[in-house]
């Protein structure tokens, strides 16, 4: 199909093939008269270069998003996307263009969902393919952060729960728990990776890029030396609907309500939150794990408790206590 002009999202595109060299394309303009010219232009470099040299081999969003996906990285939100960008080159999408496909795939939506479903899912992508595209986040893209956690309480009856539904599932929480991963971290754990005897597991690819070494306690020790080695991946499970339907049965068994829209994500804001309560841990000491990169990504667990400063207030003045104090 030769090079068409397809209808603005607030920009004209210009998409097909002409004379073998693809284009998926964005006008930058929303004037239908300067996208016509513009088409006009590309076919002629199209033909121009259809008879110096035969067309390059283009890095596209299509391509890049199968290399992310081949690499294990999580296809959640990369349906629409694809449809959005297809074959578009890389070097095609920027700010404006990644702005458009928020607007255009969730008119509804607030900053934070489309934050989660389209900017952070593009800088993963980018990211994978080598381009460095800082973006800027829609504003009032955090406000929204959830951090509950559970109780100790809570948290050992859905791990009961979760050990009764699927042995596997049960170890996998365990390890969530007390080794404070994401859930696609620890779904790629493989045994070669576990040492019991340092009590240490190596994580290869974190979200930030970089391995992570993370100590294993005794409970995630027995939780993982009673499961079978029959498989190179030691939960053995994908991030399925199986995967949260399980959730959804531990959850019903445990008889405790998970906090809405966290999922597995609560128990890494439940480790975080332990260690704080039962470790001493301050902002510092979590980002010296590697569970976190930065100050400002740990410093969110910093208000979830009561701190010693904010106890003072039982010092304030009142009836009672200003008698004494008068006297």
């Amino acid at each position: 199909m030769s090079y068409k002009l397809h209808p603005p999202t607030p920009f004209w595109y210009v998409r097909g093939t002409e004379l073998g060299i693809p284009i998926n394309r964005s006008t930058k303009t929303g004037d239908r008269k300067l996208a016509a010219r513009l088409l006009a232009q590309w076919r002629a470099e199209a033909q121009r270069d259809a008879v110096s040299s035969p067309p390059k081999t283009v890095e596209t969003f299509a391509s890049a998003a199968l290399s992310y996906m081949r690499a294990d990285r999580s296809k959640r939100f990369l349906a629409p996307l694809l449809r959005h960008f297809g074959e578009m080159p890389l070097t095609e999408i920027g700010q404006a263009e990644i702005d458009a496909a928020a607007v255009a795939l969730y008119p509804r939506a607030g900053a934070a969902t489309r934050n989660r479903q389209v900017y952070s899912p593009i800088s993963a992508i980018l990211r994978h393919a080598g381009v460095a595209t800082p973006l800027r986040r829609p504003k009032g893209a955090h406000d929204g952060r959830r951090t509950e956690w559970l109780r100790p309480e809570e948290a050992f009856r859905l791990l009961e729960a979760a050990g009764a539904v699927h042995e596997r599932f049960g170890a996998l929480l365990t390890f969530l728990l007390y080794g404070g991963v994401r859930l696609s971290e620890a779904l790629r754990l493989e045994w070669k990776d576990v040492d019991f005897e340092r009590a240490v597991a190596l994580v290869r690819q974190t979200k930030n890029g970089s391995p992570l070494t993370v100590h294993l306690p005794p409970e995630v020790i027995a939780a993982l030396a009673n499961l079978s080695r029959d498989k190179a991946r030691i939960f053995s499970l994908t991030k399925s609907g199986r995967l949260y339907h399980l959730l959804a049965e531990a959850e019903r068994r445990s008889g405790i309500s998970l906090p809405p829209r966290t999922a597995f994500h609560v128990l890494r804001h439940s480790h975080a939150q332990w260690r704080r309560l039962y470790a001493g841990a301050d902002t510092s000491a979590l980002v010296e794990t590697g569970l976190w990169k930065s100050r400002t990504a740990a410093a969110r667990y910093g208000h979830l408790d009561v701190t010693e400063e904010a106890r003072k207030s039982d010092q304030l003045p009142t009836p009672t206590r200003a008698k004494s104090v008068q006297s």
